[in-house]
């Protein structure tokens, strides 16, 4: 096992790959009364085109199969995998992301047998033709619930704007007529492509012994058996910056409008440090310009064309990434109209030195903040290594980052790559 220390944070991670492809990361905190483990693989909800392991052929799946499976996981052949959790005194969950899917549990004591349920029910899948048909109903009521969401509508309406054939359009969740289309052998199919060990990853963190956590984990890996994995293939599709749709209104049962201004990456292809330097450029810029300190924000207020409920947010994953902004605004016409204008002028940006130094060192601290969390450290962690960085490094390449590297990035800012999406009242 190899010991990796970070001491601009005063860290040291074990990290281990096990003979059939699982990544495992060891964060051993002393002192910490809490326990937190994550078993993550890179499979999301835009990956519904692939070769399945043992076949040649590229195939597609109906759209929020990888949601679906995900709800599946919880339901063992001996019942609920909760109920497990919680005999050992654990609360356990799992979340759905475009690109990942990830099963934790969280616990103050019972770890080892804890650590050993999550491996199990993670990599013993039990599905019925009786009980996918129970979960479609399930998954249904869903689906309608986030329909009646405003909030939901005008975020994925963004992104609906933004692509015109990436899957990151599509909901997470899937369509309910897209889930009636998924069978048990759907399931089997994309579970034993995309669950197999080596397109996963295991990080643990709490106050423990590594070397005994990690023979813990071999023992229980050790008893399974897994075919050959050479390569996974799967259909990522990258456009332009060109939208979609320039913009588009959707009319809801809502008391006051809502607007979000997104902006389309172009350049979706990055990994690793290019990805990670290109968030950090980002990160700044947006921060410049939207955030409760920056000059826009304080004129929007004044205007009144914004309230509290203003924000943004940034998204730079492979094959897909924006940026939106926005919130609720009895001006929606006019919001978005300066909103796009900020965006517009921001190619041009002239940034000080001091202005630059002041929003880098907030992220820097927001950042080392960040490393309190167990759970953040956990799931950006994972993140960051499905996109081949390293969140322990981000500190260092942060500190590294240069104003002149931030004009670099100034191109992201272009007409055809900007949409405005609006939930209005119904009329």
């Amino acid at each position: 096992m190899e010991r990796i220390v970070y001491d601009n944070i005063k860290e040291q991670i074990f990290y281990e790959q096990l003979e059939n492809g699982l990544q495992v990361y060891l964060l051993p905190k002393p002192g910490f009364n809490k326990y937190y483990g994550t078993f993550t693989t890179k499979y999301g909800s835009i990956d519904n085109q692939f070769t399945p392991i043992g076949k040649t052929e590229l195939v597609k799946v109906p759209d929020g199969i990888a949601h679906f499976l995900e709800h599946k996981m919880f339901e063992s052949e001996e019942g609920d995998v909760f109920e497990e959790f919680t005999k050992f005194g654990a609360n356990t969950n799992a979340f759905t992301a475009f690109n990942r899917t990830a099963y934790l549990f969280s616990c103050t004591s019972n770890f080892e047998q804890n650590l050993n349920i999550l491996l199990n029910f993670v990599q013993e899948p039990y599905f019925t033709d009786e009980s996918v048909e129970k979960e479609k109903g399930i998954i249904a009521q869903e689906i309608k619930m986030y329909d009646d969401n405003p909030d939901w509508r005008l975020y994925f309406g963004t992104i609906d704007n933004l692509y015109k054939e990436n899957p990151v359009k599509v909901d997470i969740a899937g369509t309910v007529e897209s889930i009636d289309q998924i069978t048990k052998e759907h399931l089997y199919e994309c579970y034993n492509t995309f669950y197999h060990p080596s397109n996963m990853l295991l990080f643990v963190v709490g106050d423990f012994n590594p070397e005994e956590t990690i023979q813990l984990i071999k023992n229980n890996q050790g008893k399974r058996q897994f075919p050959k994995l050479s390569k996974l293939e799967r259909n990522y599709i990258f456009e332009s910056n060109q939208v979609d749709q320039v913009k588009n209104v959707l009319h809801m049962d809502v008391g006051t409008p809502k607007v979000h201004v997104a902006i389309k990456d172009g350049k979706s292809d990055l990994q690793g440090m290019d990805l990670l330097r290109k968030e950090i450029a980002m990160d700044i810029i947006f921060d410049h310009l939207f955030s409760r300190s920056s000059d826009y924000y304080k004129e929007l207020m004044e205007e009144q064309l914004i309230n509290d409920t203003f924000g943004y947010e940034l998204t730079f994953e492979y094959s897909y990434g924006f940026a939106l902004a926005g919130g609720d605004t009895s001006k929606p016409d006019e919001l978005a109209e300066r909103l796009r204008s900020i965006l517009l002028e921001a190619k041009n940006l002239k940034m000080t030195q001091e202005a630059f130094d002041q929003i880098k060192h907030k992220k820097l601290g927001a950042t080392m903040k960040g490393f309190n969390s167990i759970e953040n450290i956990a799931n950006s962690f994972t993140r960051f290594k499905f996109n081949d960085m390293n969140l322990f490094d981000a500190i260092k390449v942060y500190e590294e980052f240069t104003l002149d590297e931030l004009n670099d990035y100034l191109d992201f800012f272009s007409e055809e790559a900007i949409t405005t999406m609006m939930v209005l009242p119904n009329e």
